[in-house]
């Protein structure tokens, strides 16, 4: 157990490092307010002279008072470590570089490259975070408040919040960077859900876990990922015994998480898991939100 809370702070320490650098090497010189806080410190640094490190942690600190209100004191603190290392990083290399970045911005073609470059290493640097169970704050706070009490999926409200941001850098920056930070948002998103399975483009997950250990199993979920889960009962078509299977739907960010337990609990348990579009019930979607919106 230990091993593996060390690696995922160790994803923590990597991921906000390559995000660190996105940020501070190619968005915030190129004046890309690509969505998310480091798109709102961006237009803050370039506008009030904030540095952007210090602006990010000055945002997600009350972010994450509300965020560790609804969702519980598990959820803030590894992600808080999460945002801490990314402002820390984003100061350093910002520091390092005085958040003039690496490219001359003698033309459109640097800004380009700063936008599949900067997209690439964000997402990915993000990607690895969320494969600890963790983020880096932010609007993604808010995205997933959006998630949890209105029946958009966490896609959508990524998309939303993201969006509102990016509105902002219009106003500021105008309309060319705009369209800049829509590529870097893509790319960046792509790269996110390549590292943690298709986070944000789809829903949820459904695992399948066939284990003798599924007792243990199921309390851990309860307990750690605040879900339940049901006991379906099946037979092994070449022993011919009966075997206990465990459903378990979870948020796409809680997935690495849910392995995780299982391989604890059970190294040679049989997992499957496939996308899930839409869940309705308990830690969802309420199932009268859903019916009263197509009615």
């Amino acid at each position: 157990m230990k091993k593996h809370m060390v690696l995922e702070y160790l994803y923590i320490l990597g991921g906000t490092l390559l995000a660190g650098f996105a940020v501070a090497v190619f968005s915030t010189p190129a004046k890309i307010a690509g969505g998310g806080v480091n798109g709102i410190s961006t237009i803050l640094y370039h506008t009030l002279g904030w540095d952007p490190g210090l602006s990010m942690l000055m945002i997600n600190i009350p972010l994450f008072l509300i965020g560790m209100k609804v969702f519980g004191a598990y959820y803030g603190v590894k992600s808080l470590v999460g945002a801490v290392c990314l402002s820390l990083f984003v100061s350093l290399f910002g520091h390092l570089t005085g958040y003039k970045g690496i490219l001359t911005y003698g033309d459109r073609m640097d800004t380009l490259l700063s936008a599949v470059f900067g997209g690439v290493l964000l997402g990915c640097g993000i990607g690895i975070v969320m494969r600890s169970g963790a983020n880096t704050g932010g609007t993604d706070i808010i995205a997933q408040i959006l998630n949890r009490y209105t029946p958009l999926n966490l896609g959508t409200s990524l998309f939303l919040t993201d969006g509102c941001v990016i509105l902002a850098g219009f106003a500021v920056f105008g309309l060319e960077r705009a369209l800049f930070a829509i590529i870097q948002l893509y790319i960046s998103s792509q790269m996110i859900n390549f590292m943690v399975m298709s986070i944000g483009t789809k829903y949820a997950k459904t695992a399948y876990i066939v284990s003798e250990q599924h007792q243990r199993i199921g309390e851990r979920i309860i307990n750690e990922l605040h879900h339940g889960g049901t006991l379906l009962t099946g037979v092994g078509i070449f022993t011919g015994k009966e075997r206990t299977i465990l459903l378990a739907v979870v948020h796409n960010r809680q997935i690495n998480h849910l392995l995780q337990i299982v391989h604890d609990e059970d190294p040679s348990a049989f997992v499957f898991v496939h996308e899930t579009y839409q869940v309705m019930g308990q830690g969802f979607v309420p199932m009268e939100r859903i019916v009263g919106q197509k009615k």
